[in-house]
């Protein structure tokens, strides 16, 4: 068995093969050193075959644990090995024995989605955590956890979970469709997943919401969604999901019924900032300036008297910067990436509006739709309002005022024809029963 999978593996040097004797029995062993947990190995396998025990009792004792299995399938005996198995022989008989070494024992804490008040628990990159992590929250013995495996080359793991007195079983079926179908070779990223099963790829916005939180997650379970964790990634998946599921923060859970209503709201007006903000600012100084009181017209007329070009080019010209510095915050180190978009922004911004490039309300224009944008607690959510933003801004450039509400009414009937696994994207209210319709068994009024 060593010899035929050294060959197969091409004899790689962290390979490790030996035969083992102890006197009633024979053992070839083999396994990855650095794929392996050594304590598992030892107290499992190497310590009761070196008691010597009858071999009638040996297989007893491999019979009792769970981790053990047979692997009667040479061809399957490299996949086991590079998974994190031992592979033992035993009187022409091959065992496998799970001992996939755990890089991390403990959850993380929150980076993204960060709560004043509530639980700090953030998933991790081991699977099997993560669904504990999902099960303390969600103590519920209607909890079903179903495993995929995705990815020709990579083999990743991927759980499905769901309240299987809620669930909505025309959602479960047409997910189940999709990973079934699909067909990537390596599954490295929740992101990844995320675009496999979202269907077509030319959506403005998401359809499935991306979490680092297990009360979230069990939040959402509790309302009949679909949970998805996959091994490797941080980050689980949620579905069907609604416009105000991305506008929600797990602080309004824990917040006063009033004061999670008023941050709500906030974000919301928020929202309608970024987007069109930049585009109202074009329309008003060059096609519609009736719009406000003489002295605001005045005003900003007075501020953009040194700028040598219209207002879009100004616009776009500050737009750029501040994505450009965004862009910089993200990917330049933690320790340093702040201090510099800082330093930069403020040195850039002062310096081109003394220059006379842009006026003094456009400083003010892009500072308040950067921050805006930053309120919105879902970041997939947020780029694409940050990108729906220069599509306002490139009508305003055509049709001004006009063309600004053309667009947001359009925008409104995208939101209501746009679905997230067949339910409705913009729906404001989904009675807590409703997926009990779709379950077999159970009847809907």
């Amino acid at each position: 068995m060593i010899e035929q999978i050294r060959a197969e593996l091409h004899n790689p040097s962290d390979f490790f093969g030996d035969t083992l004797d102890n006197g009633y029995l024979q053992m070839e062993l083999c396994y990855f050193p650095s794929l392996c947990d050594q304590t598992l190995i030892k107290d499992g396998l190497l310590v009761p075959f070196s008691y010597r025990f009858h071999p009638d009792e040996f297989e007893r004792l491999i019979s009792s644990n769970p981790d053990f299995g047979q692997a009667d399938r040479p061809e399957e005996w490299s996949k086991l090995l590079l998974k994190g198995f031992v592979l033992f022989k035993i009187d022409d008989q091959v065992y496998s024995y799970e001992v996939q070494r755990k890089f991390q024992q403990k959850p993380d804490t929150v980076q993204i989605e960060a709560a004043l008040q509530g639980p700090q628990t953030a998933f991790t990159e081991d699977l099997d955590l993560n669904i504990g992590l999902v099960r303390l929250r969600y103590n519920e013995p209607s909890l079903c956890v179903e495993q995929h495996v995705i990815g020709e080359i990579s083999k990743t793991r991927v759980t499905v979970l769901y309240d299987a007195n809620l669930v909505n079983r025309e959602v479960l079926g047409l997910l189940n469709e999709r990973l079934n179908r699909d067909e990537m070779k390596t599954l490295r990223a929740a992101g990844q997943l995320l675009q496999a099963i979202s269907g077509v790829r030319h959506r403005l916005f998401p359809i499935v919401l991306q979490t680092e939180r297990p009360d979230r997650m069990a939040t959402m379970l509790e309302r009949g969604k679909v949970a998805l964790l996959q091994d490797g990634s941080r980050f689980g998946l949620i579905l069907p999901v609604r416009l105000f599921d991305f506008m929600h923060a797990m602080d309004d859970d824990y917040e006063s019924f009033w004061m999670s209503k008023v941050l709500l709201v906030l974000r919301y007006f928020a929202m309608s900032f970024t987007i069109m903000l930049p585009a109202f600012y074009i329309a008003i100084v060059s096609y519609n300036p009736e719009v406000l009181r003489v002295q605001l017209t005045l005003s900003i007329a007075g501020s953009r008297v040194v700028v040598p070009y219209p207002s879009f080019i100004e616009v776009i010209i500050m737009l750029f910067m501040i994505e450009a510095l965004i862009e910089a915050s993200l990917r330049l180190p933690r320790y340093i990436g702040s201090t510099a978009t800082t330093v930069g922004g403020l040195i850039l911004g002062q310096s081109i509006q003394q220059a006379g490039l842009v006026s003094s309300i456009m400083i003010i224009v892009t500072s308040v739709v950067a921050i805006s944008n930053f309120v919105i607690p879902n970041n997939g959510f947020g780029y694409s309002i940050r990108f729906i933003k220069y599509i306002f801004v490139l009508i305003s450039m055509f049709y001004g005022l006009i063309g600004i509400v053309v667009l947001f009414f359009a925008l409104i009937v995208y939101w209501c024809n746009l679905r997230s696994f067949g339910q409705p994207y913009l729906t404001l209210y989904i009675p807590k029963q409703e997926a009990q319709m779709h379950h077999p068994g159970k009847k809907g009024g």
